[in-house]
């Protein structure tokens, strides 16, 4: 096996290569996080493994944009394993085609379970827990969303209560795995 193969195999996180969003290659460690085999994920939509059909469209759409821009997205998100259970995971991504960001790249994506537990949440809170992790205030997240900031700031109290936090900082220390 060559070296460059045997990294992408043996790589210590999940790696994919992507052709519009379809898996057409990922490593054990990949197929392993989502319990799956790396034969079954092969021209697999990747919105199989998305929490939600919602999920894989509004986080494609904002993807796609920063992608236009960079070439690059990384986020922390929950998706879904084969079978139904739900993980946060760190997921970063490099597009190989800058004219057409989605056309082919490779993202890499972390399992962060043992540091972040799950949460039943509901689609709007996902999305606002997302962007209070990313540091965007209730006025920028209800802007991102179309919300106004009272409405952003009813989904944070609500956030709050679920995760069992005083206040915003130990709330995004608990969403994002940091000690407390």
């Amino acid at each position: 096996m060559e070296l460059d193969a045997l990294a992408f195999e043996h790589a210590p996180v999940g790696l994919a290569i992507l052709e519009n969003r379809i898996i057409r290659r990922c490593n054990r460690h990949f197929a392993e996080m989502f319990r799956e085999s790396p034969d079954n994920c092969e021209n697999v939509s990747l919105g199989e493994f998305y929490a939600s059909e919602e999920d894989f469209q509004t986080i494609g759409e904002r993807g796609l944009a920063v992608m236009r821009q960079s070439g690059r997205y990384q986020d922390e998100r929950i998706m879904r394993r084969r079978g139904g259970g739900l993980f946060w995971c760190r997921v970063r991504g490099q597009s190989l085609t800058p004219e057409n960001p989605f056309q082919r790249g490779i993202w890499s994506f972390a399992d962060l379970s043992d540091d972040r537990p799950i949460v039943a949440l509901t689609q709007r809170e996902r999305e606002v827990a997302i962007l209070t992790c990313r540091g965007l205030t209730s006025k920028e997240i209800g802007l991102e969303l179309s919300l106004s900031y009272r409405t952003v700031e009813e989904y944070r109290a609500r956030l709050l209560r679920k995760f069992g936090a005083r206040k915003l900082a130990e709330l995004v220390a608990k969403l994002s795995g940091m000690p407390l």
